[in-house]
């Protein structure tokens, strides 16, 4: 599709062609560009220009975007979250700081939300009939930012409607393990009431297991123990610190699976094909309500039963029982809990928006840089602290772009997801729309979702080839507060590990499905990272900042509590920075696929101490896989010893392209679509989920943790052998990727 240029900041009719504009076909631009640096095929990463960046980032600036990001809450398709779409349109579209073009795109999406005409309710109902206690349907208006018009009450999103009521019993975190421990309790759950608490399991799947056990319905709260260190009282909780207050109520997607519900590996489009919302899966089965923790306190220690195992007891100061109903003689005597959710479902419109800069040399490569937009109510800390930096990071890049001074080897395409609280809507979506493009010209994708949860290290996660990028730009600036250390050297001392090749290194995460990374790297193969700050592990038990998707996750909450003078959020922006110039600029990728040999070769170790007697009693050998992954090591270094060579040379550009494409497309490779047919959109062998405890390739894991105990020959053996198949093709054709394009 023709380029069409954006004059003087105004955006014409003709500029505005689609998405495909921006990740289509890029020809010689029309109309008189600002002048430019001459660029070469040659062109690499400029440090003065790395350094200019580096101190052009402010942290006033990012404090002050996000006090207009967090002023409203902004869920997804409302109008305060359109009036952020705009907002991010015209600092894209600036004459001054603008980029080269900037584009909103909708998608219908299916959405679920609270009935504002029946709002949801949780209570204590006497025997006839009679309301004994009801539990709160908002949280408490502390600063005043609590009880507007906009603020969602709590609710569980794709939960579905219904008025279950029956006797309460404590499911602990409501896996399936839990659940069976209340059956050798020898408690009756047919009919009840499951109190869970958060964490252990995902949201949904605790209404899942809980139907399992003919459960009628499920209340989830989050404990004092898991979220605040064990403080409960008004007077250690916000506004007096970052504690979560007893009124805060946790809201989220209880969806199954990430993208729209209803347009699985299709684009949200009008004219897409979309499933029938009675009959689409992977929503919860029973209606689910979360609620606070001081209204789980009343619940909770008024139950009767045998005491709860020491693992499941909490911080609300009473002893857990484990129910069925309520202490006899007590003030809830013969009551039993009433659950009344009215949540309904609706098609919305959701708008992505993405900005390019378009590359000087290379500019059908993209390296993508995205955040999502949407929160669930202000959404300071999630996701506002990391549109706050991709906002900062897009100025001072369009700045320099504006000025003349700099434009990039390859193209940057920033993203501000739509609809990601509800199931990472709005970039699957795009994922779905342009995925051939993407697999063609996608170099690498940086996702900086919650930049700061807390303000002691850096915290990323990432693929094996991004490591030694994330390792150079880390080291080379400084962490924020006294000490003099490198945020690397910083990071070192909170996170790390000890690497064959490296020594002490810091730790890497390896990516699930937490953010907008997903849909890249486990649905297109591309290689892709999560880059935040977070707590001094020594000094918390929390398991994510404490008024995580409540309505007091506001700008003076992280102002006072998460990062006061935001210098965390400060050094993120330096450091994704860093990471996007040097894959946007660097002549040769800086992606090391020699990493992924540390990973394999400890996949394989693990299958061969836990798994190989087992698979050696079925006749089944791990040869066929050894020798894969040494073919992988073999071609993994050949590869970094041509590199070596050709940056000692005279750099020849069409080599120079063709070693870089081996570099990029090295994680499409792991891919095979038919691996895990039952989990939607998950085909990358190496980071697939694993159910099993053995820290090995997650299908071969999966697949013999479900063989133990089954007759030779059984088609659990097969699905065994079939997955062991399965990863030997993708290291081998991982290999013959690194090898030289020339070679068959």
């Amino acid at each position: 599709m023709q380029w069409v240029k954006v004059l003087g900041g105004a955006v014409g009719a003709a500029a505005l062609l689609g998405l495909g504009i921006i990740l289509g076909h890029f020809a010689i631009p029309k109309g008189a560009d600002p002048p430019a640096p001459s660029a070469s095929a040659s062109q690499d990463l400029d440090p003065e220009i790395l350094e200019v960046v580096m101190e052009l980032l402010r942290a006033s600036r990012i404090q002050e975007n996000l006090r207009e990001l967090s002023r409203e809450p902004h869920p997804a398709s409302s109008r305060q979250d359109e009036a952020l779409v705009q907002l991010l349109l015209q600092r894209w579209q600036d004459p001054e700081s603008g980029l080269d073009l900037a584009e909103a795109s909708s998608y219908e999406v299916l959405l679920s939300f609270p009935s504002p005409e029946q709002p949801n309710q949780v209570a204590i109902v006497g025997p006839a009939g009679d309301i004994r206690f009801s539990c709160r349907q908002s949280e408490e208006n502390l600063t005043g930012e609590q009880g507007g018009p906009d603020v969602l009450p709590p609710y569980a999103a794709y939960a579905p409607p219904g008025t279950p009521q029956g006797l309460l019993v404590y499911a602990n975190r409501g896996s399936e393990e839990d659940f069976k421990e209340l059956q050798a309790q020898g408690i009756r759950l047919n009919g009840t009431i499951a109190l869970t608490r958060y964490g252990g399991v995902g949201r949904g799947a605790k209404a899942v297991n809980a139907a399992k056990h003919q459960v009628a319905g499920v209340l989830v709260y989050t404990d004092p123990a898991d979220i605040n260190d064990g403080h409960s009282l008004p007077n250690e909780t916000f506004p007096h610190s970052w504690h979560l207050p007893p009124s805060g109520v946790e809201r989220g997607s209880y969806y199954e699976y990430f993208g729209d519900p209803l347009t699985p590996y299709l684009p949200a489009k009008p004219s897409s094909f979309r499933l029938d919302p009675a009959t689409a899966s992977g929503f919860p089965p029973i209606p689910i309500q979360p609620i606070g923790f001081e209204d789980a306190k009343v619940l909770l220690c008024n139950l009767q039963g045998p005491p709860a195992p020491a693992a499941w007891q909490g911080a609300l100061g009473c002893d857990y029982r484990l129910g069925p109903g309520f202490q006899p003689g007590g003030m809830f005597a013969d009551s039993q809990v009433n659950v009344s959710v009215h949540n309904r479902l609706e098609l919305r419109n959701s708008s992505n928006v993405l900005g390019l800069i378009r590359g000087a040399v290379e500019p059908d490569r993209y390296v993508l840089y995205g955040n999502h937009r949407d929160s669930w109510v202000h959404g300071a800390v999630d996701p506002s602290s990391g549109t706050a930096v991709l906002l900062e990071l897009s100025r001072v890049l369009g700045t320099l772009l504006k000025k003349g001074i700099w434009r990039p080897r390859r193209s940057i395409v920033f993203a501000s997801w739509g609809a990601e609280e509800f199931g990472l809507i709005g970039s699957t979506e795009f994922t779905e729309e342009f995925s051939s493009k993407l697999r063609e010209r996608a170099v690498a994708y940086v996702n900086v979702d919650i930049s700061v949860f807390a303000n002691a290290t850096l915290r990323a996660q990432g693929t094996p080839p991004v490591q030694s990028v994330l390792f150079s730009a880390a080291k080379q600036i400084p962490a924020p507060g006294p000490g003099g250390l490198s945020i690397y050297d910083n990071w070192l001392r909170y996170f790390n590990r000890s690497s064959p090749a490296y020594g002490l290194v810091p730790s890497l995460g390896s990516l699930g499905a937490g953010s907008d990374y997903a849909p890249f790297i486990h649905f297109l193969g591309i290689s892709s990272m999560d880059i935040a700050y977070t707590y001094d592990r020594s000094k918390t038990s929390a398991r994510i900042y404490p008024t995580y998707h409540t309505a007091f996750d506001t700008f003076d909450y992280v102002d006072k509590f998460v990062d006061p003078g935001f210098g965390s959020h400060q050094a993120v922006a330096r450091t994704a920075g860093s990471v996007l110039l040097r894959l946007s600029d660097s002549l040769f990728l800086p992606l090391n696929v020699s990493d992924y040999s540390e990973t394999l070769r400890s996949f394989l170790q693990a299958a061969q101490q836990r798994l190989g007697a087992q698979l050696e009693g079925e006749g089944i050998s791990l040869g066929p896989l050894v020798t894969a992954v040494e073919k992988f090591e073999g071609a993994a270094m050949a590869l970094n010893r041509d590199i070596s060579e050709l940056q000692k040379g005279t750099r020849d550009p069409l080599q120079v392209r063709m070693l870089n494409d081996q570099l990029m497309l090295l994680e499409r490779a792991f891919l095979d679509p038919r691996a895990f047919p039952e989990e939607r959109y998950y085909s990358h062998v190496l980071w697939a989920p694993r159910h099993s405890s053995v820290a090995t390739f997650p299908g071969l894991a999966n697949a013999c943790a479900k063989a133990l105990n089954t007759d030779p020959g059984s088609a659990a053996w097969a699905e065994v052998r079939r997955q062991l198949s399965i990863v030997v093709a993708a290291l081998e054709g991982a290999a013959a990727t690194l090898r030289p394009v020339a070679d068959l």
